[in-house]
């Protein structure tokens, strides 16, 4: 596999940012008096942009009030136990090395996705950084798979996705493009392996050593 240009999903793919994801998601339910959900109900359901999420977990008259508690709420805890998951440093070190060009996209709000990545040292490596509330749109709609190609100046043909999630997946399949998929975020390897994606992996270093050829070091494992 030789694309030009590599999009990476956020979460579950290059950070871990779970932990403070579930308190806020905690912290607007409790505001409305409404009963705690657990954290792997809340793990299965997020994926689709915290409004989609909220909505799934708590129904749509209370999800936009729920949704105002938790955005703030989430700004303020957002570095909290948020960690860069094995390899992700590595993988965009190495591939900006090896000449590809560097983008993330993903259904987190786009001023949060930039904060966390410039946190956690990134940013220098990636082109783009595009989240919702940038466009209209969100993963799977075909009309943001488009936007960020064309943010990169890129087709299909010569561009990937990598990802953790059945949303990338289409994502990137919608428009022609492959998914390469990692089993880090909320979804197992037999569960990936039953969409659409060209690969599966069980990490960033298995991912890195089969489809681009790099050596990330096995310290990375997971």
């Amino acid at each position: 596999m030789n694309p030009k240009i590599v999009f990476f999903d956020l979460d579950g793919t290059l950070i871990d940012q779970f932990k403070p994801i579930y308190r806020s998601y905690l912290h607007a339910l409790e505001r409305l008096g409404l009963e705690p959900v657990d954290y792997e109900t809340v793990k299965r359901t997020v994926g689709g942009s915290v409004d989609v999420t909220m909505e799934r977990l708590i129904g749509p008259e209370l999800a936009p009030r729920a949704v105002e508690i938790f955005l703030p709420y989430f700004d303020s805890i957002m570095f909290e136990d948020l960690i860069a998951l094995p390899g992700a440093m590595e993988i965009l070190e190495s591939l900006q090395a090896n000449d590809k060009r560097l983008a993330v996209f993903t259904n987190k709000r786009g001023d949060a996705a930039r904060a966390t990545l410039k946190h956690l040292g990134m940013t220098p490596f990636l082109e783009k950084i595009i989240g919702a509330n940038d466009t209209p749109w969100r993963k799977p709609q075909l009309e943001f798979t488009r936007h960020a190609l064309d943010a990169m100046n890129g087709t299909p043909e010569q561009s990937c996705l990598v990802g953790d999630s059945p949303f990338d997946v289409e994502s990137a399949t919608v428009v022609g493009m492959p998914c390469h998929v990692v089993a880090t975020g909320t979804h197992d390897q037999e569960q990936l392996g039953e969409t659409e994606a060209k690969s599966v992996h069980a990490n960033l270093s298995e991912l890195a050593r089969e489809c681009f050829d790099l050596d990330i070091s096995p310290n990375f494992d997971t």
